[in-house]
């Protein structure tokens, strides 16, 4: 029997609610500070001292979220595919990418839910988690479809009817390590799994499961300034890839401005209004891969590499004591809707500079988007 996807994931949500419980609700005792009466100081030449995960002035870290993104109406164009004329191996495809479809998106966006739960936070390491899901979901009409020769309806799969429908899913859990190696040298572990596509009522196979993994290496040169390099295995443009990964944190000495840089996937510039407001700007790297159940067929996985590039606006209030609320505009271009066919689901690298050709070729033409959400923060 099929597990209910909402039930499982709202099942996960309140187990990841009950975990944040000790963390944001915990009760102050009045301290007994006699007990002090007798202690004396330590010498600070025998304390060992360690780098601290954050820099003065960064925007405030959010342990829960919840937003909702949405995109402006587009066009959309997708290359033609059909199902093999017998019981094959896979699709044949048109592989000059010849358009097939086309079709209006009048509304693209959905829910968007975060989670950052410190497990251990101690001065020599801290460990956080995070149970995130993000919904993709499309109202699309105008479909205009000219099927290749030869493909009859009995044949024939429309992408934006199955989008229209489906839409698309992303469970994702991320863990995140910081290791303090001295007073000012630091490293970074982050590693995330993500389930990704059409799925709805039921789970789809976990060899589908993709995995990102990011090392920095970095100094805290004071309290104003950080920064790292590292390397990155990474879906942020749909296609699995090896980025190089630089960090550059720096608030200036009023405090006003500042970067928040973890390059390529986002660069951002800090401006404080006070201590309670600021603005982000700058650009994300948006993306994974995706499967289409449908196209899916004789064990192969039918996935869209979807990769978005987002240059955008973001101002944060706080609304009261933890809570703070975002507004994010900005203009969504398409960097990658194309798709691929996973023998056994297996993937393969082609990175920025590969060769192989797609099994699909899309385009979505750029758009205005917006995200509004609220957050529970530290600062």
């Amino acid at each position: 029997m099929a597990i209910s996807f909402k039930k499982v994931f709202c099942f996960l949500v309140l187990i990841y609610a009950i975990m944040a419980i000790p963390v944001f609700a915990q009760e102050e005792e009045e301290e007994d500070w006699s007990k002090y009466d007798d202690m004396e100081l330590v010498d600070d030449k025998n304390v060992r001292r360690f780098a601290k995960p954050t820099i003065v002035g960064l925007s405030p870290t959010r342990f829960l979220s919840v937003s909702w993104d949405m995109q402006m109406p587009y066009q959309m164009t997708f290359s033609d595919i059909r199902l093999p004329a017998s019981s094959g191996t896979g699709w044949r495809v048109d592989e000059e990418g010849n358009v097939a479809e086309t079709a209006r998106a009048r509304f693209t966006g959905g829910i968007r839910f975060n989670s950052n739960i410190p497990v251990i936070s101690k001065s020599n390491i801290v460990w956080q988690t995070g149970l995130n899901y993000m919904r993709v979901g499309y109202s699309i009409d105008e479909i205009q479809t000219n099927r290749i020769t030869g493909a009859s309806p009995s044949t024939y799969l429309s992408l934006p009817a199955v989008l229209n429908e489906k839409g698309l899913n992303n469970i994702n859990w991320t863990n995140t390590v910081f290791l303090p190696m001295s007073e000012q040298h630091f490293l970074i572990l982050q590693g995330a799994m993500d389930l990704s596509g059409t799925y709805d009522f039921g789970f789809q196979p976990l060899e589908t499961i993709r995995w990102s993994l990011a090392a920095v290496y970095g100094k805290r040169v004071s309290e104003l300034k950080r920064w790292g390099v590292g390397i990155a295995r990474t879906y942020r443009v749909g296609n699995m890839n090896y980025v190089p990964v630089i960090m550059y944190d720096v608030t200036s000495t009023n405090r006003k401005w500042g970067t928040e840089i973890l390059f390529p996937a986002r660069v951002h510039g800090r401006y404080a209004f006070n201590k309670n407001s600021l603005l982000l700007f700058g650009y994300e790297l948006e993306g994974q891969s995706y499967r289409v159940n449908e196209f899916s067929i004789n064990d192969n996985s039918f996935e869209i590499r979807r990769g978005e590039l987002r240059p955008r606006v973001e101002l944060q209030k706080q609304l009261r004591g933890p809570f703070w609320a975002h507004f994010q505009a900005g203009y969504r271009i398409d960097w990658s809707f194309d798709a691929d066919e996973l023998p056994g689901g297996r993937e393969f690298f082609r990175g920025f500079f590969g060769n192989q050709e797609f099994g699909m070729k899309n385009t979505l033409n750029n758009t205005l988007y917006f995200n509004i959400g609220i957050s529970f923060v530290t600062l």
